[in-house]
């Protein structure tokens, strides 16, 4: 059905009006938690958007992305803690740090394949989980660290839902733009030959190694931009969350349910998926903790195993 729709609509159209539909309700509605639903969805609409250069258009299944992150997020609030650098700032240094780190990791890793590189994802960020729960005199360990909610431009905090809406919103339309410059590419058809036949994408001379650690790398660098947003919106973070492998799994659950290696697929995946588990939360999360968990991953069973190729095809 949505695929459907899509083809009637065409892709752009489909995202332009998610991209209306979220300024309208920024603007015409005094509904603070309708106001944070929208912003939080359009965070994941992002970050699996990011996730999805990797994993979807070039095939790598990365578990461990919540270490990217991470790293955005920690990065720019050690800076502006310690010393008083804007997150703004912090935010294009984590995003460096990021394709550092992860160019490092995927140069070692992609040469292997199926699950094994998956696991070693989920290793890497323990890891990084692991020394930021240690390193107490940095990050206060497992007590986390809070930011002090100072409103202004400069640092990245605003008053109003308005203001949120439309930084992530930006951030959104630059991943989304760059998705569908990427499928319209020749390094995204090399990508995609690449993902479904490696052996013969190389043969016809494609740098498969090379491809994968780029698409990481770029991957890695506009998940970490999403961190920073996180951190400053929440105005906390700690390393049980920021690095979960839960987090991970629902970068890829999310675009694998909207379609993976299509530009529009994370965002009505974050849509849906967001907007059933926030649902379900407040229906099932209190004196039933845990139920809404069980019925949650029955309907993604349902939809994976009715869609398997996602909602766009």
């Amino acid at each position: 059905m949505a695929s459907m729709l899509s083809k009637g609509l065409g892709t752009h159209g489909m995202a332009g009006i998610v991209l209306v539909a979220s300024l309208g309700i920024a603007c015409f509605t005094d509904n603070r938690f309708l106001q944070d639903a929208t912003i939080v969805i359009l965070l994941w609409a992002g970050l699996a958007s990011a996730w999805n250069i990797a994993g979807g258009f070039a095939g790598q299944l990365s578990l461990g992305h919540a270490a990217f992150f991470a790293l955005g997020a920690y990065t720019s609030t050690l800076l502006k803690l310690h010393w008083d650098l804007s997150p703004w700032f912090g935010m294009i240094v984590g995003g460096v740090l990021a394709i550092a780190i992860s160019g490092f990791m995927a140069y070692a890793a992609v040469r292997l394949r199926g699950p094994y590189f998956g696991l070693v994802t989920i290793a890497f960020a323990t890891v990084l989980q692991i020394i930021a729960a240690r390193w107490y005199s940095l990050t206060r360990g497992n007590e986390g660290l809070t930011i002090p909610f100072r409103p202004g431009f400069s640092n990245f905090m605003f008053a109003d839902k308005l203001s949120w809406t439309i930084v992530v919103l930006g951030y959104v339309v630059i991943v989304y733009g760059f998705s569908v410059w990427l499928s319209q590419s020749r390094m995204g058809f090399q990508m995609a030959g690449m993902r479904e036949d490696e052996e013969a994408a190389r043969a016809l001379g494609v740098h498969s190694l090379k491809l994968k650690v780029i698409a990481i790398a770029i991957s890695a660098f506009f998940t970490a931009l999403g961190g920073t947003f996180y951190a400053q919106y929440v105005g906390f973070i700690d390393p049980a969350y920021v690095f979960s492998f839960d987090l991970s799994i629902k970068f890829a659950l999310i675009c694998i349910i909207g379609g993976l290696g299509t530009s529009l697929g994370p965002i009505l995946g974050a849509i849906i998926i967001t907007a059933l588990e926030m649902y379900l939360r407040a229906k099932w999360g209190g004196g039933q903790n845990g139920f809404y968990l069980m019925v949650y991953g029955a309907l993604l069973m349902v939809v994976v195993r009715v869609m398997p190729e996602g909602l766009i095809a």
